[in-house]
């Protein structure tokens, strides 16, 4: 994983380092110099225009000008108080302009064509929120110091910075240290993943799916698909009142009373690994007492996605409250919506923070949807999944991602990573989907593809 620090962090690891601020600035620039001449495809003929503020951003920014300069390239400086609407033409902008520690408006100069080079974060993101302010340009690349940010990763900011780069100079140790929040990489979901023994039977990895009604019975059909196609050795689904037509063949399915049934499914849990509830189950009042009792006896690892999250909010008690009940692992996975009706209000713009919020409160792990899934425990920790993209924006897909946690929990993860992990999966089903037109059972069907290639 790649740890991620905030700018208050970030500060404090800078103020703590044994280097001096110059030795510091000098490595920094030596990065963001190396990085230009890897962008320019050599420095002969080659003209850089660095934009560069009063702090230690606009240091770094320097230095590399001058090592540029040093190795034949032509450097124009502009500096942030006198610099012109309008750079001049040039094969390479550097913004160096403000860095991590930014607050206000940003009314960058127009380049032209020119790529642009960001120091440690495109001029006028906020650092934390990702949140942009005025005009800020669109960098090919970003070169960040010590560790992510959490804006680097945030949309809107994340649009703006291209492809990214983490130089040390010297800090990695600190912030790896220091991190609360970390950024996911195909190589820790490969760590992470159950591996089945050569003892291994359709038991081992069981999943109780309780999801659909006669009007939405799609919902239920994607959870099974899900969780069949991410490994679960035994799929039962029930949705009450009502027998599906078009499941998988593999899953069973297994009947339900309409009305008074979380005990017809908690007696029917002993064999199983994890439960997944609520897609798909509607919100008539007798259904979210369901709910709620199941959720509450349930015995097992448990994913609460959609109707679920309603129902636990819907109801006289505080939804934190009641989860808190919960004596085993619970996975929640809302998106705004669903986060505004469990606390009564959207997430702040720090969305680490509010997925923070809601598992603390809760003592459930919190997958807060979104372009960057973040997913947080309630000590505080934060994995970031940018897996994925507008693909996903599509019916059902989150019921895929439900199904794919329900396997993982069966399968022995623990409930932070297999939360994480599965939407790793999820979004990287997702891209070898088609661009167009890709519904959710494609990403499902990519599963089996992606799994391969991890092991």
């Amino acid at each position: 994983m790649l740890p991620i620090v905030t700018p208050e962090e970030m500060r404090a690891i800078d103020a703590a380092a044994s280097e001096t601020e110059q030795v510091l600035i000098g490595r920094a620039g030596s990065a963001v110099a190396g990085t230009a001449v890897r962008l320019l495809g050599g420095t002969y003929g080659r003209t850089v225009n660095v934009i560069v503020g009063g702090g230690n951003n606009g240091a770094d920014g320097r230095v590399a000008g001058e090592q540029l300069r040093a190795l034949g390239v032509r450097v124009r400086d502009f500096d942030i108080d006198n610099c012109p609407p309008t750079l001049p033409p040039a094969d390479l902008v550097i913004d160096a302009a403000f860095g991590t520690g930014f607050r206000g408006v940003w009314k960058a100069p127009d380049v032209g064509g020119a790529p642009v080079l960001a120091v440690d974060i495109p001029s006028g993101v906020d650092a934390l929120t990702g949140e942009v302010a005025g005009r800020v340009l669109h960098a090919v690349a970003t070169i960040t110091f010590g560790a992510y940010k959490p804006g680097l990763l945030l949309p809107p900011g994340r649009g703006y910075t291209g492809e990214v780069q983490v130089a040390d100079i010297g800090l990695g140790g600190a912030a790896a240290a220091t991190a609360r929040a970390n950024f996911v990489q195909a190589a820790d979901v490969a760590d992470w993943l159950p591996r089945r023994d050569t003892a291994a039977h359709k038991w081992r990895a069981a999943v109780r799916v309780v999801a659909g009604s006669h009007t939405m019975s799609g919902a239920a059909t994607l959870v099974a698909l899900g969780a069949m196609r991410a490994g679960a050795g035994m799929v039962h689904l029930s949705s009450p009142g009502s027998l599906l037509g078009g499941l998988p063949t593999e899953v069973v399915q297994r009947e339900l009373s309409a009305e008074g049934w979380s005990g017809e499914v908690l007696n029917t849990l002993d064999r199983f690994h994890s439960l997944v509830i609520g897609p798909g189950l509607g919100r008539a009042d007798d259904v979210t007492t369901q709910i709620r009792l199941a959720v509450l006896g349930a015995p097992v690892p448990l994913v609460l996605d959609g109707d679920g999250l309603f129902a636990m909010a819907w109801n006289v008690q505080d939804a934190a409250a009641l989860l808190r009940r919960r004596a085993t692992p619970t996975v929640l996975t809302p998106h705004d919506g669903e986060y505004a009706l469990l606390t009564g209000a959207k997430p702040c713009s720090d969305r680490f923070d509010a997925a923070r919020r809601l598992a603390a409160d809760s003592g459930c792990i919190v997958l807060l949807k979104g372009p960057t899934t973040v997913v947080a425990d309630p000590a505080g920790r934060v994995l970031a999944v940018v897996s994925g993209d507008s693909r996903l924006a599509t019916a059902g897909t989150g019921d895929v991602l439900a199904g794919i946690i329900g396997t993982l929990l069966a399968g022995g993860m623990d409930a932070f990573h297999a939360a994480a992990t599965g939407a790793w999966l999820h979004g990287e089903a997702a891209n070898r989907a088609p661009a167009f037109g890709m519904i959710a059972s494609d990403v499902a069907d990519h599963l089996p593809e992606v799994l391969a290639d991890l092991s």
